[in-house]
C-alpha cells in the first residue's frame, strides 16, 4: 500500500482512503493508480470486469459492430452505421480490383 501511495504522491493513509471508499481520488489519481496497478482506469472504477488493458482494434469492421458509435456525441442509428460499412465495403473492394490491374 506504502508503494502506491508514493508513486501517487499521496499520503498512505490518503490510499487506504481510496481503498476503503473513505475517501475519492481525482481523475489524475486514478490513472496514475491504474498505471502502476497495471490496469485500466474503467477496471478501478467498476465499469469493466477485464483487469487486462485491452489494446484497441484498428479494425474498421470491427467497430462499427459496436452497439454504441457516435459522431461527437450524436449517436449513429443503425442505418448510419450500415451506410458506412456499405461505403468502406466499396472502398476496399475498388482497391482490390485496383490492385489487381495494377492500377493505383
Amino acid at each position: 500500500m506504502q508503494e502506491v501511495a508514493d508513486y501517487v504522491g499521496v499520503a498512505k493513509s490518503t490510499y487506504a482512503g481510496y481503498e476503503s471508499g473513505y475517501r475519492q481520488p481525482t481523475l489524475e489519481s486514478i490513472q496514475t493508480i491504474a498505471r502502476r496497478l497495471h490496469t485500466t482506469s474503467d477496471y478501478l472504477l467498476g465499469l469493466t470486469e477485464y483487469a487486462e488493458p485491452v489494446e484497441p482494434s484498428s479494425n474498421a469492421r470491427e467497430w462499427l459492430n459496436l452497439q454504441q458509435l457516435h459522431w461527437d456525441g450524436i449517436p449513429l442509428e443503425e442505418e448510419d452505421v450500415e451506410l458506412v460499412r456499405l461505403l468502406l465495403e466499396r472502398v476496399v473492394r475498388e482497391r482490390l480490383r485496383n490492385d489487381q490491374t495494377g492500377q493505383g
